[in-house]
Order: C-alpha cells, then sequence, then structure tokens
C-alpha cells in the first residue's frame, strides 16, 4: 500500500524483509483472533491487583503480617508496573510480540497461583511476578492496536480502557463475597482462570509469529543493526512530553484512590461512605474509558481534551479544600478528570508513534517512569499529612502538579510524532517491526 503523498517508498514491513514483495493480505480469521487476544489481554491486566485489598484483613492475619508488610503488599503491583515495563520493548524484539504476551499472561497466572500458598515469601513472589506480566501487557498492548489494527486505534484503545477499569472493579466488588463463600484463597486463586485463558488463546498468534516465512526464527544481525539505527527516545522531546504527561495522570489517580476515603472520613462523613466514593470515581470513569480515545483520535490535535481534563482536576481537587461537604459532587468530577487523563495518555502512546515499534519503545518508556512516580506519590501525600496534620497541604501540592500536567500534556497532545534521535556515528536506517500480527504502514513523521 502506499504512502498517503502518493509515493512509492517501501514500507517499514518491507524494509525488514530480504524481498520486497507486498504484504498478503490478512485473513479475516486472524484478524479475529487477534481482536479477541486483545480483549483476554485487557480483562487481566487490572483483576490481580485490584483484587487483593478487600481481603487483606485476611492476608494479615493469616501470614501474621506486620502494618509494614501490609503496606509493602500493596505497593509492590504498582512498583512492579514501573520497574518492569522497560522490559517489555526488549522481549518483543527478542522473542515477538505475540509469543512476549503470551509470556506475560503465564507469568500473571503463575504470580496468582502462587500467592495462595500457605508461606509469606511465595505471597510476595506471587505478587511481583503477576506486577511483572500486567506491566508487560501494558506496554504491549498499544503496540498490538497500533499493528493489528492501525484504523481503529482510537475505538480499541477505548474497548481496552473500559475492559480494564471493569475487571479492577468487578475484582475488587466480588473478592468479598468469594471470601465469604470459600475463602481468601478462593478470592485471590479465581483470577488465575481468565489469565490462563488468555495465555492459551495467544499461543496460537505465537506460534504463528515465529513460524511465519518472513520472520526469522531468531533475530539475525541485520535487524539489530536497524534496531540500532532507530535512535534513542531519550533524546526525543515528545516522547518525554508524552511521559511525563503519563506520569501525572497516574500520580493524580493512585493518591486518590489511596487516600480519598481517608479525606472524606476527615471531613465528617462516615466509613462506609468514603468508601464507596471511591468506587463511584472508578465507575464514573469507566465509560469515559472508552469515549475519550475514540474523540482523541479522531482529532488531529488532542490539546482541547488535555484542558478539559485539567479543567475538571482542578475544580476537583479545589473542592475538596473549600467544600469537603459536598464530597460526592467533587468525587463525581474526580472522577471525570482521573477516568479521562489516562485513558488520553495511552491513547497518544499510539497516536504519537510512527509505528508499532515506536509505540512500544514508548510506552515502555512513558509507563516506567509513569508508575514509579505513582508508585511514591501515595506515599508522599501520606508523610505530608503526617507532618501537617491534615489535608490541606497535601491537597495544596497535588494542585500544584496540575500545572505541569497541563504545560506537559499541552506539548504531548499537538499534532507530530516522535523521531528517535539517531544515534552518534551510526548511519540513518529504517526501522524492522517484529512480524506476527498483521502490518500496516506506518505513518509518516511530521
Amino acid at each position: 500500500m502506499p504512502p498517503p503523498n502518493g509515493s512509492t517508498r517501501p514500507t517499514a514491513h518491507d524494509e525488514g524483509d530480504m524481498n520486497t514483495s507486498a504484504t498478503p493480505p490478512v485473513p479475516r480469521a486472524l484478524t479475529a483472533w487477534s481482536l479477541a487476544g486483545l480483549v483476554l489481554l485487557t480483562i487481566n491486566l487490572r483483576a490481580a491487583i485490584t483484587g487483593i485489598s478487600p481481603v487483606l484483613g485476611d492476608l494479615r492475619d493469616a501470614f501474621g503480617l506486620s502494618g509494614a508488610e501490609v503496606g509493602v503488599l500493596t505497593t509492590l503491583p504498582v512498583l512492579c508496573l514501573g520497574v518492569f515495563a522497560s522490559l517489555a520493548p526488549v522481549a518483543a524484539r527478542r522473542l515477538g510480540t505475540e509469543t512476549a504476551i503470551a509470556g506475560s499472561l503465564l507469568l500473571i497466572t503463575a504470580g496468582i497461583l502462587l500467592r495462595v500458598v500457605a508461606a509469606p515469601l511465595p505471597l510476595f513472589v506471587g505478587t511481583v511476578l503477576a506486577g511483572a506480566g500486567i506491566a508487560m501487557g501494558n506496554v504491549l498492548m498499544p503496540a498490538v492496536i497500533k499493528r493489528a489494527f492501525p484504523n481503529r486505534v482510537g475505538s480499541l484503545t477505548g474497548l481496552a480502557m473500559m475492559l480494564m477499569a471493569t475487571s479492577g472493579a468487578v475484582a475488587a466488588g466480588l473478592a468479598v463475597p468469594l471470601d465469604d463463600a470459600g475463602g481468601w484463597r478462593l478470592a485471590l486463586a479465581v483470577w488465575a482462570v481468565p489469565s490462563l485463558v488468555a495465555a492459551l488463546a495467544w499461543g496460537p498468534l505465537a506460534l504463528r509469529g515465529r513460524r511465519s516465512p518472513d520472520r526469522p526464527a531468531a533475530p539475525t544481525a541485520p535487524a539489530y543493526a536497524a534496531a540500532a539505527r532507530e535512535g534513542s527516545l531519550l533524546r526525543s522531546p515528545v516522547a518525554w512530553y508524552v511521559a511525563v504527561f503519563m506520569g501525572l495522570a497516574s500520580l493524580m489517580f493512585y493518591v486518590l484512590m489511596s487516600w480519598l476515603p481517608e479525606i472524606m472520613k476527615d471531613a465528617g462523613f462516615a466509613p462506609a461512605a468514603a468508601g464507596m466514593m471511591v468506587s463511584t470515581m472508578m465507575i464514573v470513569g469507566i465509560p469515559l474509558g472508552f469515549l475519550v480515545p475514540v474523540l482523541a483520535a479522531r482529532l488531529r490535535d488532542q490539546r482541547v481534551v488535555v484542558a478539559g481534563v485539567v479543567l475538571t482536576m482542578v475544580v476537583g481537587i479545589g473542592g475538596l479544600m473549600v467544600a469537603p461537604a459536598a464530597g460526592w459532587a467533587w468525587t463525581a468530577v474526580l472522577g471525570i478528570g482521573t477516568g479521562s487523563a489516562f485513558p488520553l495518555a495511552y491513547t497518544l502512546l499510539s497516536l504519537r508513534s510512527p509505528s508499532p515499534s515506536v509505540a512500544a519503545r514508548l510506552s515502555g518508556m512513558a509507563q516506567t517512569g509513569g508508575y514509579l512516580l505513582a508508585g511514591f506519590g501515595p506515599l508522599a501525600m501520606g508523610v505530608l499529612h503526617g507532618a501537617t496534620g491534615g489535608w490541606h497541604v497535601p491537597l495544596t501540592l497535588l494542585l500544584v502538579l496540575v500545572a505541569p500536567e497541563l504545560v506537559f500534556g499541552m506539548l504531548a497532545a499537538r499534532p507530530g510524532l516522535v523521531r528517535p534521535a539517531p544515534r552518534p556515528g551510526v548511519p540513518d536506517g529504517r526501522l524492522v517491526e517484529p512480524k506476527g500480527l498483521p502490518a500496516a504502514e506506518p505513518a509518516r513523521a511530521r
């Protein structure tokens, strides 16, 4: 397929091969299987995290965990999302995207099952394994959408965000009923079933990718040379704009998810009502997880969406500071803000990438820094609350952080694509894309 300007330069897909024959049409069955695999992947990227919090009391009693150990157990998943995100592009380049995703789902399954072993160490090791698998799935999902469904980036990113939010809410909501029915082991282990099903679904895609005649079984010297010519995203300003915006959006969400109940209880709300406010905030964000990516993908310039997101965050956080008695109203507003910001950031990973390879690398870069920042955000808020004895100073800091979120969001939302900077001493060259899933021509950088 020729580029939009009508020229006949070869595509990235063609340049990865020794020959320049046209890419054969993608069978509809393969497209349908890829879509099913994408759906199964996304519903397993939150349940292992959100399903553990409601049964923390039982875990503390069963294993004799201290308060510090419980704190570590709740923080580990978010930190793992940042620590292991950078490994996903490397695994995809060496093993193939499909194989890396199948492996990530097996890690999630193994981690979930390991957590039900009657010993503290497997509980923590299993949490790390599940977090590592989720981190890899998070990073590779935009690359899958960019490659397999290049004309449906907005709608499929929205579907993925909505499914992730829904599965997380369902896992949290079913944890206590499952605990009552069969104990905490059942509440945790049940989520190994969908992750194993998803891994089995990705198995045929992985085998097809590795056996594809236009793809070597292992990375070749030309492939490594082409990867070297891609250059570093660390010297791309647009990559940093997207990464910082995603990091601040993640920080806002995890801080509010962690501390909103305490803020509302200190404002005079009953504990049950304060807890329901977090659920309300997440539920409000579910439809926005679909609508915002669809809207953003239809716009050439997403700055108006960024402005709307930031405005809702200012109103919500400011409302908590000046009129906490209207907590339900501010919860709904914050649900709109947090429910829009992260899906928008996720969509920008694809919209600002010229190819699936760059999308995977940008996703890894943004999520590594973003989740590490998000992991320390709740801790910093807790320290400030303890030092000041109230929530005014922590909320003021959160309000101040909205300013850089606006600045970097506006820069990330401008029309254009990430252009990896060539490495010194390495001649310029074109990208080699991992094969397997149906590929489309990358957009031209502007």
